[in-house]
Formats: C-alpha cells, structure tokens, sequence
C-alpha cells in the first residue's frame, strides 16, 4: 500500500508505525499473553466468552501480586468480572483480613479451582 507523500502522508506514517507499536506492547502485557495462552472460559463459574464480550473476562493473580508475571502463565486465572470481584470481596470479608495479610495456604485454596478436573469423565459418559 502506498500513502502519500509530504507532511500528510510523513504524519500518516507516523500515526500508523505509533499505532503497530502500541499494539505490539498490549500484546506483551500480562492479559494479551493469558487471553492468548488459556480458553476464554471463567475459571470459576465456567462462563464462556468471544470477541463480542471478553472484555468481561479479567485476569486474576493466584497470589494477588500484580507484578508476578512468569511467562508460562502459572500465577494468572481467567475469570469474569462477577467472580473476580466475588473473590477479592471473599478474601477481604474472611475474618477482616486484607488479600496481603492472608496466609499462604488459604492463597493456595482459593486459586486452585479447576473447572476442567472432571471433563475426562464427563466424556466418557455421554458415550
């Protein structure tokens, strides 16, 4: 494709390299990489989502650090925006504790949900 030459079309160039750069660096960011890594289902309620309405789908720290990111994606969980609020308003309402002062095994429990355990045997028996 080509654009046209002169300040509009210099201006045009830069508008579009801006905007390949910005999207570049959203797919770089934790939610792209675990929108691209998991099925677009809630790790809780087992909602399904598409492009018309994943932006409902919000990605969860298991051990509620923002900033613990690893790439293969083990401290994130999928969830809509019901049952991710649902679980941080759990976590603050259990014995007045805030999600930092919560001790490590009830961080493990709360994140260790998997809606998948029992597909295999669900299969099964619809055969």
């Amino acid at each position: 494709m080509t654009y046209p030459t002169g300040s509009g079309g210099d201006k045009l160039h830069r508008i579009v390299a801006a905007a390949h750069q910005a999207k570049d660096k959203r797919e770089q960011g934790y939610r792209e990489r675990s929108l691209k890594m998991y099925p677009w289902i809630c790790g809780r309620c087992s909602r399904e989502f598409d492009r018309s309405n994943v932006q409902e789908l919000t990605v969860h720290h298991r051990d509620h650090n923002h900033d613990n990111n690893p790439q293969d994606g083990s401290n994130w969980e999928l969830l809509c925006v019901y049952c991710h609020d649902n679980e941080h308003s759990r976590l603050i309402d259990n014995d007045g504790r805030s999600a930092g002062s919560e001790s490590a095994s009830n961080r493990d429990s709360a994140g260790s949900h998997n809606p998948f355990a029992d597909l295999g045997a669900l299969l099964k028996s619809k055969k």
